[in-house]
């Protein structure tokens, strides 16, 4: 059986989720980001409302409904793509989830903005920025560095980019420190 679970954002949640499961006595087979997979093949209503509720404390909710199942598809693929790839992708972000969605990008993108409030393309740009902020205060890579790993045009683009999303110049953020992180799972929201 898959469950599927919304803010699963990074590799530290799947082991706070798994550790969950062993907890209550569950089988998890594999963990990717949004989602398990577990040996049982159904679990009673009070089953899953005693998983939901030891997941909640640590941030974390199930999810029953398709279109929630389908947005959190799509965060957790671009966000395991800027942030875990060891490369980006040469493709078009509306290609690659439209692919690994199986679904029609047009759709993909209107569930998406209609839930979320702002577009796909937007989120990747959010997640990118916050992507490019990391590595600008922990690997001590110039901005060109940065522009050509995370794909932009130039650092000019970059530059820019970044400036319009967080009211800073990439210079600016590097000298302010850690204060403008944002976690993942937040990143987007307002």
């Amino acid at each position: 059986m898959i469950i599927y679970i919304k803010n699963m954002v990074c590799h530290r949640c799947k082991m706070a989720v798994t550790t969950e499961l062993e907890k209550l006595g569950f089988n998890p087979l594999s963990i990717a980001l949004g989602e398990v997979m577990i040996e049982e093949k159904a679990l009673s209503k009070q089953q899953l409302t005693i998983l939901g509720d030891a997941l909640s404390p640590l941030g974390f909710e199930l999810m029953d409904d398709k279109q929630s199942k389908l947005i959190e598809q799509v965060k957790t693929f671009v966000i395991d793509t800027i942030h875990y790839k060891e490369e980006l992708p040469n493709r078009n972000f509306s290609e690659l989830l439209s692919r690994h969605l199986h679904h029609d990008y047009s759709f993909i993108s209107n569930l998406f903005s209609e839930v979320e409030g702002l577009t796909i393309e937007q989120y990747i740009i959010n997640q990118r920025i916050e992507k490019v902020k990391e590595l600008l205060l922990y690997r001590e890579l110039s901005l060109s560095q940065v522009a050509f790993q995370l794909g932009y045009s130039s650092p000019a683009h970059l530059s820019a980019q970044f400036k319009k999303v967080t009211g800073l110049t990439p210079t600016k953020f590097k000298r302010m420190g850690v204060q403008g992180r944002k976690s993942l799972d937040d990143v987007g929201n307002p």
